[in-house]
Formats: C-alpha cells, structure tokens, sequence
C-alpha cells in the first residue's frame, strides 16, 4: 500500500478482525447477500463498465460486478489483505479473470482521473477516518456523469443482531453501537449527514432509500452466537471480563437468539441505506 492515512482502521482489518472476516467469508456472504440484487439493480453495471468495489473485503460484490460488467473491469480496493487475499483465491476459484484486487486507502489513494464509470460498496464505506476525504476522491475517479450506489447500515435499533446483543449488558462491558460521525459500522446511519458528505465532495442526484434483508448469521442459537462474540469486537468485549461471566453472556445471548431459530438456521433482519449518487457532467 502506497500511503495509509485511516492508521486505525487498517491495525484492525490487518489483525484478527480481518483475518476472522477472511476465513468466514461465507458466513458473512450469507449475512449480507440479502443486499447484493437491490445494489446491483442501483448500480445499473453495463457490459463494458470499469467498476471500482470501495471496501471490498473478500471480495463478493466485485465478483458479482465483474460478471455484470463482463467486457469490462472490475476493480475491489480493502485495506485488509487477509481479506484481499480471500478475494483473489475466489476469484481464481471462479474462474473471473476481469476482477482486480489491490490494497488501498481511499481517502488518500491516486486513482487515475475519470477512469472509472460505476462505484460501489456493499457496507464497505462506514470505516473511513475522513469520509469527506475519501468520498472526494472517489468522486474525482469518477467519470463525468459515473454513477454511485453503495449500501450503508441504518441506526443500530432498526437491526435485529444489534437489539439481540443488547442482552449482554448484564454481563459484558458493551459500550453503545458506534457513534454518529465517527468510523464504525454505524456512522453513516443518519440519510441527512450521508447527503452533506456526498454533496460536500461534489455528488449530485444524491438520493438514500431503506432496504431491509434477513440474513442467516448460523444454523441453530448457539451457532450464531458463537459467531457473534468471536468477531473482532465479540472478541474484545468477552476478554475484559473473568470467563465466568463471559460464559454467562455467551448463555444470554444463545436464549435471545432462540426466537429466530427457523428450519435449521437463525435469520435476522438488517436495515440498511441505499445510497446512490452522480458525478456531474
């Protein structure tokens, strides 16, 4: 990677958190594929389109943008190389020979000028330090009159993971889910501070819509519990305390996610923003 400046954020893609994400990539494939159809009928991907994949991580909305743009390009840019390293094996798997993936920071990375006809994200925009920064500079790659559509989650008490997780307060010490304005899964939950970035950086036809998908997060209660608090920041919460109590969290948080057991999996409902936007001719 050329230059980083959102420091934090690539110490927690790089470590544990991207590596768990790397090797469970289909588990959260299956959390978020619920989202995939609605961003591709956004992003309207031609044939011949040269996509950029903001936030790619391991790689699943480039691949599917590369096969909508199958005369074209592809292009997914992570901070993470675990999960850089995830997207490329795939696409080797698959066989998709027009998809690239490079390890980049957006907010400071140069992309070529107008070079670029379509960008998307699918919850890969949240992380950024400087938003403004890294939304300019995707503006800038843009061609005039290329096109912007990413997913985004909505407020943390419109997600079921998030209102299951409230459960562990009894036990762990569970701060608040992500604070407006700052990196983070929820910090682009509000529409009206989605609107000011994205005009500040010089988008226009700035639209934001809810979508809502349920997305299985493992097969039984305990499954998705485990799931759940061996993530990055499962992980981090659970080892603050004595394993006593974690255990009783772990308990706590099975029994919540017990009403969502159906037919051999735990489906929960996400509510997301999707965004869409243009760079003026």
């Amino acid at each position: 990677m050329r230059d980083i400046a959102n420091t934090e954020q690539a110490r927690a893609w790089n470590g544990y958190e991207g590596t768990y994400w790397a090797d469970h990539q289909d588990r959260w494939d299956a959390v978020n594929a619920g989202f995939d159809q609605p961003l591709l009928d956004a992003a309207a991907i031609g044939p011949h389109d040269r996509v950029l994949d903001i936030g790619c991580g391991a790689g699943q909305s480039t691949l599917l943008a590369a096969r909508a743009a199958g005369q074209g390009q592809a292009l997914g840019v992570d901070l993470s190389q675990p999960m850089l390293a995830r997207a490329r094996a795939r696409a080797a798997e698959e066989g998709i020979g027009n998809a690239e993936f490079e390890q980049a920071d957006v907010q400071v990375h140069p992309f070529a000028p107008g070079a670029v006809d379509v960008a998307i994200s699918r919850f890969g925009v949240m992380f950024f330090a400087d938003p403004a920064a890294a939304f300019s500079n995707v503006a800038a790659t843009l061609r005039p009159g290329g096109r912007l559509a990413f997913i985004c989650a909505a407020e943390p008490a419109r997600n079921e993971w998030v209102t299951a997780m409230a459960v562990l307060r009894e036990h762990l010490p569970v701060g608040d889910f992500g604070a407006p304005g700052l990196p983070g899964m929820f910090s682009l939950a509000d529409p009206d501070r989605v609107r000011g970035v994205l005009g500040a950086a010089g988008f226009s036809e700035v639209a934001a819509r809810p979508v809502e998908a349920y997305g299985i997060w493992g097969r039984t209660a305990q499954d998705a519990a485990d799931f759940l608090l061996n993530s990055g920041p499962g992980r981090h919460i659970t080892a603050q305390v004595p394993e006593e109590s974690a255990a009783r969290a772990r308990e706590a948080l099975t029994e919540r996610l017990r009403a969502h057991e159906r037919n051999g999996s735990v489906r929960l409902r996400s509510t997301a923003w999707l965004v869409t936007a243009e760079r003026p001719v």
